[in-house]
């Protein structure tokens, strides 16, 4: 296990749900993860943020939908630190990426952005303040990974180095798959891979979000039970563990992973 007190630039490091139902959604993933929950309020008093903990330490957000949304699943937002806002929006325009919402100040949690990549796919970024993103890792229940699903490997690859400056162990997982290098004992950032020809052309280009588990069928139980649902059903993946797809009551995506060994990083 690994407790942060920061985050290097050009790591994945927080993820967050925006659902149309956040008390529902907030009961699921407890039942799921065993999340605690903390509320988040503004000045008016108003709840704006769901803090989901594990120990009393932060592993994972959840917001509303913003209005207008209509009848939108639920998404799951991966985040990539960065040291200067501004710098990282000029990178994604000048490497193709479109701005999605400018940078903006989070009351004093930090500054936050969100893009989409030439291909489609949203991500956002964090620049820390008070809040630096997930405190704890590398123990089941918590985020450990995000994985970008795209249809144009070719294009993404360059776009996220040119931003992030990230460089990547093509084939290292697994054929065809690009690992993000860094993290402890170099065991990567995250991934970068081709999006399967069978998956329906309506799912855009994404990021994938990923959680430890200590028991992957337990966890499969656990999901059903509390109304979510299974999209692909356990893959043992050689070297790695075994993972499974799942979307949450409300269309959110998410995947869950029993590691052969736990994780040194993500």
């Amino acid at each position: 296990m690994v407790e942060f007190a920061s985050h290097t630039p050009g790591t994945p490091s927080w993820v967050d749900l925006m659902s149309p139902d956040v008390d529902a959604s907030a009961q699921f993933y407890s039942s799921v993860f065993g999340w605690e929950t903390e509320d988040q309020f503004d000045d008016d008093g108003n709840r704006v943020y769901v803090m989901f903990q594990k120990d009393g330490k932060a592993v994972a957000g959840l917001g509303g939908q913003p209005p207008g949304m209509g009848d939108m699943p639920a998404v799951w937002n991966a985040y990539m630190t960065t040291d200067d806002v501004a710098a990282t929006t000029e990178k994604v325009t000048a490497n193709g990426g479109l701005v999605v919402m400018p940078g903006m100040q989070v009351m004093s949690a930090g500054e936050m952005a969100i893009y989409t990549d030439p291909n489609g796919a949203a991500f956002s970024v964090w620049k820390a303040a008070d809040h630096i993103g997930a405190e704890i890792g590398n123990v089941d229940n918590t985020f450990s990974w995000a994985e970008l699903n795209t249809r144009d490997v070719d294009a993404a690859l360059p776009f996220y180095a040119a931003v992030f400056g990230w460089e990547y162990q093509s084939g290292a997982a697994m054929p065809g798959y690009n690992l993000i290098a860094g993290g402890t004992n170099d065991e990567g950032l995250g991934g970068i891979m081709a999006m399967a020809p069978d998956v329906p052309e309506m799912v855009p280009d994404h990021w994938a979000v990923y959680f430890s588990v200590a028991d992957v069928a337990a966890t499969v139980a656990k999901i059903e039970a509390a109304g979510g649902s299974i999209v692909m059903p356990a893959m043992p993946i050689p070297g790695v563990g075994t993972m499974v797809v799942a979307h949450d009551p409300a269309g959110g995506n998410f995947s869950v992973m029993q590691p052969e060994t736990p994780p040194a990083d993500f």
